[in-house]
């Protein structure tokens, strides 16, 4: 059979970024020199995005077994997690960060819409979306156009959706100025035994394409969340995608009918790579091929080539296979949602060696012939293990010695508590999260009680009813991790377990998002093995296997460098019991405030060294495993004894900033005192790790005391609550209503 399209060069896989090498693989698999459809369905399989080919050696490092488990890592839509009562959670968390850099609108719009597809593909009701997100320089009129834009897409596409945004996390840094970081998490809740997989078999079973039409937006747009930021990226604007929620939510309902006629044999999101990725590795999982008539496609723009239907990534579009005969079910669902659903294909026998053929066919000519298998990720990629050194920056860094700066002096207080509580990376993101609806499906419990992470009732259409909830939170300080990636990836895990026992859960798994720069750069590729470590140890500690996630590499501009690396940390917790929801704010006058924890003579990487001392060269802050561990075994048992009124981590702005966090939750002030064994800053504003701030009533405070006795858990009573002002060693540091003005207003005056 004749194959259609002019045979491309060398130069023309440079251009669609295959390497030479990876040019001559390709003429090795095929047995002859590939088309330009095929060159380019092998440039985005084969792509960073797609084949996590410079990243996969190291991501089976990670630990990514537990009986909880239920699907392996990276094989699904999403990650598959019992929670109990024949129920799962499925959860996942990825990046649409170089075309938010581009269209903040639309990028981070169809990046909600893209990670919520990927768990109803699963058959789970999504019942929560978190976002966890990075800027540059909040001064900077592009930083601020950029986060409206992004923060509206979240919003309008959520909103619309139908799914509350109950979570978060905003940073600020001047690395970020090209090259915003825009990650998006969901989770849904689906009954064991009524899971659909992404695969596909059974010779001739029917192969249909549901949803939207196939347009040119998002075209080779694998390929460019492959490659560096530049000015020449604006050239490439078509390969954003563009989304429509209301299909979204059409396409939801649907998916989800199908399902549960139990005729479907595997189904998968067309996220990047479009079609092609779907059909690849559907067959490459279940082993067959397909047989696709590109003609049969439903498409928004005529005469459309056939590398344009593979490789376009409209929104809202599903691959399905289902039982023949049963097509007339699939497609009377998908007339009653007013839906595309269109058979393009079949399923064809694969020889012995399980090897499946695709075969596509436009205006009845073959077009494209190429083997699964070797498309894919853990197939026939390419897997590569780049060349890495340690940057010499880390070595200085780790020169930083705290005497080098000042003290701070009881007249100093004020100014640092003002700098803090108004900083963007600390005070409170009202300005954002009221764009989102947090409350639609009145499954979240955490709008009106506030704690470290969000609290979300599993319930929905269809599910049985229980008293469980999901507790979960995204988290990563990318300074921290640009001081030392192993410890910075160690405390990112940490502290999204210590914010999920901080609410009263228990730490199930994890998903991750990691974002790093060129990976062909020794230096950013070491951050990124570092990083992998730290994480796969922590998660070992936790045990918190890592379900799956995305990794996210050429976060770098020729301007500003790469960007901090950032290895987002999305984790799951489960309440068994609601009465063990513990919330952060303090609650009487009165109570006593209690650190769980010891103190540190250490600022390193706090946001008041960094950016009111500006002092940016130093280590991570103080990190030790086994105080981490037996930290949040204790507030874990005083949750379920209710020997705690409330349970707030320290984290972002030190001791001080978890305190004034409280009392403002609370509508109350507090009185502490600093402990002479440490410097004033450090005791205060440092960011050393394994704290927890927690208030204990009247009533509680013997029992409190008894059982912190026992502890091997160094504890010290620091304060009490008040009914206004924030004193310090007996001095009003800041009016309360001065404080809540500045951590409620910052944010929105400066985006004002």
């Amino acid at each position: 059979m004749e194959l259609l399209d002019p045979l491309p060069t060398v130069e023309t896989a440079r251009k669609l970024g295959v390497l030479p090498d990876e040019f001559d693989r390709i003429v090795t698999i095929l047995g002859r020199q590939p088309n330009f459809t095929e060159l380019s369905i092998f440039s985005v399989m084969w792509s960073e995005h797609c084949s996590y080919k410079n990243s996969i050696i190291w991501l089976k490092t990670l630990p990514r077994d537990s009986d909880r488990m239920l699907a392996k890592a990276g094989e699904e839509n999403a990650g598959l997690v019992d929670i109990g009562d024949g129920l799962a959670c499925s959860f996942k968390i990825e990046s649409h960060n170089h075309p938010s850099a581009l269209e903040p609108y639309q990028g981070a719009a169809t990046g909600v819409g893209g990670i919520n597809r990927d768990i109803f593909t699963m058959g789970a009701r999504p019942i929560a979306q978190l976002n966890s997100l990075r800027f540059g320089d909040l001064s900077l009129p592009k930083t601020r156009r950029l986060l409206r834009g992004v923060t509206k897409g979240i919003g309008d596409y959520g909103n619309a959706f139908g799914i509350p945004t109950v979570g978060g996390e905003i940073y600020f840094d001047e690395c970020y100025n090209t090259n915003p970081l825009v990650n998006a998490f969901s989770a849904g809740i689906v009954e064991i035994g009524k899971v659909a997989k992404a695969t596909s078999y059974g010779v001739g079973n029917p192969v249909f394409i549901v949803g939207s039409a196939t347009g040119k937006d998002g075209i080779h747009g694998a390929t460019f969340a492959s490659e560096d930021i530049s000015a020449a990226s604006t050239d490439k604007l078509p390969a954003v995608q563009v989304g429509d929620p209301f299909m979204e939510k059409l396409l939801l309902e649907a998916t989800l009918e199908i399902i549960a006629t139990g005729y479907v044999i595997g189904i998968q999101d067309m996220g990047a790579a479009g079609i092609i990725c779907s059909t690849s590795e559907m067959s490459a999982k279940g082993e067959h091929g397909m047989v696709i008539d590109l003609d049969k496609v439903p498409t928004r723009q005529p005469n459309m080539a056939p590398f344009e239907i593979l490789l376009s990534e409209s929104q809202e579009r599903m691959l399905v296979v289902i039982e023949k005969g049963k097509e007339g079910i699939i497609q009377g669902i998908f007339d009653k949602w007013d839906l595309h659903c269109a058979q393009i294909g079949e399923v064809t026998a694969a020889p012995a060696d399980g090897m499946g053929r695709l075969h596509f066919y436009r205006y009845g000519q073959l077009v494209a012939d190429v083997p699964a298998h070797d498309l894919v990720l853990g197939g026939g990629a390419p897997q590569y293990r780049r060349d890495y050194k340690e940057p010499a920056y880390i070595k200085e860094f780790a020169k930083f010695r705290i005497n080098t700066v000042p003290d701070v002096t009881p007249a100093d207080l004020g100014d640092v508590a003002r700098h803090l509580l108004s900083h963007p990376n600390i005070c409170s993101r009202r300005w954002v999260y009221e764009q989102y609806d947090s409350m639609v499906g009145t499954a979240n419990r955490s709008t009106n009680a506030p704690s470290d992470a969000a609290v979300v009732r599993v319930k929905g259409a269809g599910i049985p009813k229980t008293d469980k909830s999901i507790v979960i939170t995204v988290d990563c300080n990318s300074r921290y991790v640009n001081a030392n990636p192993f410890t910075g990836a160690q405390i990112a895990v940490a502290e999204a377990a210590r914010n999920i026992v901080c609410t009263g859960g228990e730490p199930l798994a994890v998903t991750n998002n990691l974002n790093f720069g060129n990976p062909y750069v020794p230096e950013v590729y070491w951050h990124f093995v570092e990083a992998v470590k730290g994480m796969g140890e922590a998660c070992a500690r936790f045990a918190t296997p890592v379900t799956g996630g995305n990794v996210s590499f050429y976060n770098q501009s020729s301007d500003d460098g790469p960007v901090f690396p950032t290895p987002t940390i999305g984790m799951l917790g489960l309440m068994e019991n609601p009465d063990n929801r513990m919330t952060l704010n303090f609650q009487n006058e009165g109570d006593t405030i209690y650190l769980i924890g010891s103190p540190q003579n250490d600022v390193a990487s706090s946001e008041y060294l960094y950016s009111y001392r500006k002092v940016k060269a130093s280590p991570a802050p103080a990190f030790d495993m086994e105080q981490e561990l037996a930290v949040q075994t204790i507030v874990k048992q005083l949750i379920t004894k209710k020997l705690i009124r409330s349970a707030h981590d320290i984290s972002d702005g030190g001791l001080f900033v978890a305190v004034a966090e409280s009392a403002m939750a609370g509508g109350r002030g507090f009185a502490i005192n600093t402990d002479g064994e440490y410097r004033r800053d450090a005791y205060l504003f440092g960011e050393s790790q394994s704290r927890v701030i927690v208030s204990v009533s009247a009533e509680q405070q013997a029992g409190f005391e008894q059982f912190m006795q026992k502890a091997h858990v160094s504890y010290s009573q620091i304060g009490s609550v008040t009914a206004s002002d924030y004193v310090v060693d007996g001095q009003v540091v800041i009016a309360s209503d001065t404080a809540t003005s500045l951590y409620n207003n910052a944010l929105g005056e400066i985006m004002a």
